[in-house]
């Protein structure tokens, strides 16, 4: 029986409430909130280090502790605020205790004589040190110093870190009898030197030193990423073990007719990446690929030779994408790579009417189709294939793990390729996607020239219009970005009150489209279609034109609030120009009072997605990257892969030694993993069945 959070000593009515609201329903629950930082009280800093260095590797970086004998106290008010201050000595010099504040109970509390400890932050000061202070103790004259490392717990308002601390302190020996079974089998925590289980669980709530904490903390973050290595290197085991997929033979003479029927030279990466994908396809074990590569760089000629292969082989094709836009374009730009090949392509969308819907399905069931292009319809119910063998997944990380599975499922076997123009971080890449192989698009098509990218402050957005029109006046067109769709979100520029100013203000003689994701979905393609067709100068849109808008003549891209996006989303947009043969540009624009420089010049110093991602990667955490919620594991608890990547590598690394000795965990040693798997849903199945 669980033990809810209101069976624990200290817990009332009104805290059990508290603690809920934080997400601690169970007493497990409580017993692995872990604290996100510790406070160092074990020994105060003399006074005449203060200041000078001393306590770096304080856990609480910038705060200090000094216990000293009080020589001097002063009291005032200014206006309604106490300002008390304290000088006190120890034998190495004095210092300046210092509380500000309203209410702060300190006035009349202290004397010439008293020995006090202080913790706070340490000002700036041409004289002695001052200390603004956080908290205090007044010791007996004859009193030792006895300091602890307290930790501190994320809190709220009316349920703070000091209350949480003190319900674990008086219910922890309760609380490590649920510490349950472990997940490190014996061997592996000798070998990685961690130490039990409950052991560790007591060090992290209550540990004696900053290294003692850390190493804790360390051994649950293992323990966790063991988990996600583990489930990932299962799903690869068990799709290497089926030998139920079509191996097509590639024809010797295939490349030289692809090429052929081109009007351009295929690159090198590009070359590469078809091999690549051809060996895989000619196994009898399920492709399972990931397919990464920057805007421009020639997805859509590689995904069209995958299919030309399985068409070869007398196999159908589906290509799933997330928008009706993003499909279409496929359409437009696969039909003629294929029609040399008289591989014929069937839409499938939501919003086909039903005589045009039923003579696309009906051709997919005789098998008279190759290849389908369709949204999610292509999942429905009726929407069957003679012979599917390959399944075409773009941008992946839009579609969650089950419909990547109903795709597949309509095939019994198929070859699956995911795409994305997301570049994906070498860290996550190896982490989330480590069941998939990869393959990098690396080297762009010649004849792009780069886009030139700039960030300027919002006080020179009149001369940022005046460059949309001069570049209007020669022909091309421009994407002009903003966060909010009406005023009041969060402070951010409205698109619809942007695009109002921009007919009355500033460009009153232009034809501007507006396109948001409020708007009906028939509305929305209609003005990206005018835009395409040239009858738009302008289009004023939100984010919904990040992915699957391909105009050449589009050469200026503005994006308002720049300092609102991520790195990566920032590069995804900048990728809507730069189409055709014409100079390109990208400007981000970003509030004059926000010091945004040294972020956004990563953008202007590279057109690299995955340089980008990584940077991006870095600033944000994996647990906020853009795509990683679809990925199919549970959000990370302890860990960071970001920022404890090596831990994770070392980690990945016993997992596949694991699971390399024991395919289905059916050892006693590794019942604990087994278990942890058990509750991952896409792992459960896999387990089930030994």
């Amino acid at each position: 029986m669980t033990l809810s959070i209101g069976d624990l000593d200290g817990v009332g009515e009104k805290s059990e409430r508290l603690f809920r609201d934080l997400g601690i329903v169970s007493a497990q629950d409580l017993l692995d909130y872990f604290p996100f930082r510790y406070e160092d009280l074990r020994e105060p800093t003399q006074a005449a280090q203060l200041g000078n260095g001393a306590r770096a590797d304080d856990a609480s970086a910038g705060e200090v502790n000094a216990l000293g004998r009080i020589i001097a106290v002063k009291e005032r008010r200014v206006r309604d605020l106490e300002i008390v201050e304290v000088r006190a000595q120890d034998e190495s010099g004095a210092f300046v205790a210092k509380w500000i504040g309203r209410r702060r109970y300190v006035v009349g509390r202290f004397r010439e004589g008293m020995r006090i400890f202080v913790r706070g932050r340490l000002e700036r000061s041409l004289g002695e040190p001052v200390i603004n202070v956080a908290q205090h103790r007044v010791l007996g004259d004859d009193e030792a110093y006895h300091g602890e490392m307290v930790p501190v717990y994320r809190a709220s308002k009316e349920l703070p870190s000091r209350k949480i601390a003190s319900v674990l302190k008086k219910n922890l020996a309760r609380l490590l009898r649920l510490a349950g079974e472990d997940v490190l089998p014996a061997a592996l925590l000798r070998e990685q030197g961690f130490g039990e289980l409950r052991d560790s669980y007591r060090i992290v709530h209550a540990p004696s030193s900053p290294e003692e904490a850390a190493r804790a903390r360390e051994r649950f973050i293992f323990a966790e990423f063991l988990v996600l290595a583990a489930g990932t290197q299962l799903r690869r085991a068990h799709r290497e073990a089926e030998h139920d997929a079509a191996a097509l033979r590639v024809p010797e003479e295939l490349l030289a007719q692809l090429e052929a029927s081109l009007p351009f030279v295929l690159t090198g990466a590009q070359r590469r990446v078809i091999g690549e994908i051809w060996s895989d396809m000619s196994r009898d074990v399920p492709m399972n690929r990931l397919l990464q590569g920057d805007v421009g760089s020639g997805k859509t000629l590689v995904a069209a030779a995958a299919v030309l292969l399985a068409a070869r082989s007398g196999f159908q094709s589906a290509l799933m994408a997330p928008t009706e836009i993003l499909a279409s374009q496929h359409m437009e730009k696969l039909a003629p790579l294929l029609m040399p090949f008289q591989i014929a392509v069937e839409p499938v969308l939501g919003s086909q009417g039903q005589r045009s819907r039923k003579a696309a399905v009906d051709r997919l069931a005789s098998g008279e189709a190759a290849l389908a292009i369709g949204t999610h319809a292509l999942l429905t119910e009726g929407v069957d294939f003679a012979r599917l063998g390959l399944a075409i997944i773009d941008e992946q990380h839009r579609f969650g793990v089950e419909h990547r599975a109903r795709l597949r499922a309509k095939g019994g076997a198929p070859h699956t390729l995911h795409m994305t123009a997301t570049p994906i971080p070498r860290t996550l890449a190896q982490s989330l996607y480590a069941d998939l192989d990869e393959s990098h698009l690396d080297e762009m098509p010649p004849g792009r020239p780069p886009i030139q990218t700039f960030a300027v402050r919002l006080a020179r957005l009149e001369r940022v219009y005046a460059f949309v029109r001069a570049a209007i006046t020669r022909g091309g067109q421009a994407y002009i970005v903003a966060p909010a769709i009406e005023e009041g979100e969060s402070g951010a520029t409205s698109v619809v009150a942007e695009m109002e100013r921009l007919k009355a203000e500033v460009f009153p003689d232009l034809r501007l489209g507006l396109v948001h994701g409020r708007l009906p979905t028939r509305e929305k393609e209609e003005a990206m279609q005018r835009f395409g067709r040239g009858e738009i100068d302008v289009l004023v849109a939100t984010t919904v034109i990040e992915v699957g808008v391909d105009v050449p003549n589009a050469s200026v891209m503005v994006v308002l609030d720049a300092q609102r996006y991520g790195l990566a989303q920032l590069h995804q947009l900048r990728g809507r120009v730069g189409r055709g043969a014409a100079q390109s540009f990208c400007i981000y624009v970003y509030p004059d009072d926000r010091h945004e420089t040294q972020r956004l010049a990563i953008l202007t110093r590279t057109t690299d997605g995955f340089a980008i991602a990584e940077a991006d990667l870095q600033m944000r955490g994996s647990g906020e990257f853009a795509g990683t919620a679809q990925s199919g594991h549970a959000e990370l608890r302890f860990g960071d892969i970001a920022r404890d990547f090596e831990l994770y590598t070392s980690a990945r690394r016993a997992a596949e030694e694991i699971v390399k000795r024991d395919p289905r965990l059916r050892a006693p040693e590794y019942a604990g993993l087994r278990a942890a798997l058990d509750a991952t849903p896409s792992a459960h199945a896999l387990l089930a069945s030994s």
